[in-house]
Formats: structure tokens, C-alpha cells, sequence
């Protein structure tokens, strides 16, 4: 496939350029920043127009080859990076440019980044269960997440709008390199270490391969999939962590030793999605 994947200056987004590289796909990065030459254009998706004639393929005047697919990484990544007002603008805009542009030019293969914030972390409101999946309503806690809430509303609009559509929302959890682990360790001295996100972490290796599946996939119409290494960030057990944090949610099932508690469950079963890196494997 010829993809355009925006924010691919950004964590997930480098690693993601080269996973779908080596799978044999042609990508263009598309960014405001980035090192300039082939495969790469800058583009700021708040201006419609940019979008636009990027995804058409208009380059430097010409006009070329138009794309299959779009992965939508490009976003202020996190809460509290800028204001709540900037972060709904540019977040907001990003993704209605970026849907609509697609919708105008005939590109029905989708992928973007949602978020687990979206579950309601860091969870001063306790989530209904565990393990945590994708069953419940969203439950935004800031405006970061509301943001990724009403895109996930917006994408299942424009796939009832164009029933050939395909947008396939993926709700990383905290992105993680190789030479993050180091600090992992440290997260066992207290059970409220990472208590915000149920200690769920995803290798940006196993991001990017989630994105390739759901590139891949044959489906048609909106779907969303919580995307997390198979493991949680602890050494502490499960229900240790689960006792201490989380006594008065119910358990729906076995949480195993350490295995997430961020289900990735529907994602295996309908994406073929399967984490290959573990912090444990480099520390």
C-alpha cells in the first residue's frame, strides 16, 4: 500500500514508519516536523487545504500518485503538554481534516491513534471492572481524552455517512522504547506507581504492529481495540496490585501473574494482534 501516516516524527510514529516499511509498504510521514528529503512531507494538518493536496498527492505543483491508507498518529500526544484549549483545537481539527479529506478523495482504509485515557484514567473514579476492555462508554477525564472520545463519535459517524469505509480506532496505552525500561523496576515500590493507567505500558514494536493489522484487516465500518503489551509495568501480582488498588471492583475473570489488565483480548481475536516485547526481556 501507498500509506500517508501523519505525526511520523513522533514516538510511535518513527517506529511505525519503519515496521510498515519492512512490511513492504511505501510511506510518506507527513509532519510539521521532520528531517526533510523522500518520504517525507510537511504538512500542518490544522489548514484543510495542506491535508488536502497532500493526501491528494499535489507535491511542489505536481501531482502524485494518491494513497491507499492513512494512519492519523499526528497529535499533541499527551494531557498537560500544551492548554486545554490548544489541545482541543489542534487535536480536534487534526482528525476532522484529516477524516473529511479522506471521505472527499476516496481513501477508505483509516487507522489512528485513540487512547486508553479514554477507559477514564487515571481513574480517581474507579473502571466497572477487570480486566479493563472496550465494552463500557467512554469516560473522558480531561480534555485530551474528551477529544479522543469525540473522534471515536466522529469516526463512527463517517463510516454510517460511507458504510465502505473503513476507520479502526487503536487505544494505545503509554508508548515505551527499549531504553525506557530501565525505570520499570522502580515501579514496585509502591502499588500507586502506575495505579493511573492499571500499569499497562505498549512497545512501540507492538504498536506499530498493531497498526499494520489493522491496515491489513478486511473490515468495513468503525471498530476500536485497546492496544497493550501482553504484560503489566509490575513484578508485584496481579491481585496484589488489584487488592491494594482496586478492592471494591469486581474481577471478571482470572488476571493471571501479569498479564495486562488492559484487555487486549477483542484485539487478538479480530486483528490477529499479537505482542512479541516485554520490558522484562531488557531489564
Amino acid at each position: 500500500m501507498h500509506i500517508a501516516l501523519t505525526g511520523g516524527s513522533g514516538k510511535l510514529g518513527r517506529t511505525a514508519v519503519r515496521v510498515l516499511r519492512d512490511a513492504g509498504h511505501d510511506v510518506t510521514s507527513f509532519d510539521v516536523t521532520g528531517i526533510r528529503g523522500p518520504g517525507f512531507l510537511q504538512v500542518d494538518l490544522k489548514d484543510y487545504g495542506q491535508v488536502v493536496d497532500a493526501l491528494a498527492g499535489v507535491h511542489e505543483g505536481t501531482r502524485q500518485t494518491g494513497y491507499d491508507a492513512i494512519v492519523h498518529l499526528g497529535a499533541i500526544p499527551a494531557p498537560g503538554i500544551r492548554s486545554d484549549v490548544a489541545t482541543f483545537e489542534n487535536n480536534i481539527l487534526s482528525t476532522y481534516h484529516v477524516f473529511q479529506a479522506a471521505r472527499t478523495l476516496g481513501i477508505r482504509n483509516i487507522v489512528y491513534a485513540s487512547s486508553e485515557t479514554v477507559l477514564g484514567l487515571p481513574f480517581d473514579e474507579d473502571p466497572p471492572y477487570l480486566p479493563i476492555d472496550e465494552e463500557y462508554p467512554g469516560r473522558p477525564e480531561s480534555t485530551y481524552s474528551l477529544v479522543k472520545h469525540l473522534e471515536e463519535t466522529m469516526a463512527r459517524q463517517f463510516t454510517r455517512w460511507d458504510p465502505e469505509l473503513k476507520i479502526i480506532a487503536l487505544r494505545f496505552s503509554n508508548v515505551m522504547d527499549p531504553e525506557d525500561y530501565a525505570a520499570f523496576p522502580g515501579y514496585d515500590a509502591d502499588t500507586k506507581n502506575r495505579r493511573w493507567n492499571a500499569w499497562g505500558y505498549i512497545d512501540a514494536r507492538d504498536g506499530s504492529q498493531a497498526i499494520l493489522k489493522a491496515l491489513e484487516s478486511q473490515a468495513h465500518g468503525f471498530d476500536v481495540f485497546i492496544i497493550a503489551a501482553a504484560d503489566t509495568v509490575s513484578n508485584r501480582p496481579n491481585a496484589e496490585l488489584a487488592t491494594a488498588e482496586f478492592a471494591d471492583v469486581p474481577v471478571a475473570r482470572d488476571l493471571g501473574e501479569h498479564d495486562t489488565m488492559l484487555s487486549i483480548d477483542k484485539a487478538r481475536r479480530l486483528l490477529g494482534y499479537d505482542p512479541q516485547h516485554s520490558w522484562r526481556d531488557h531489564v
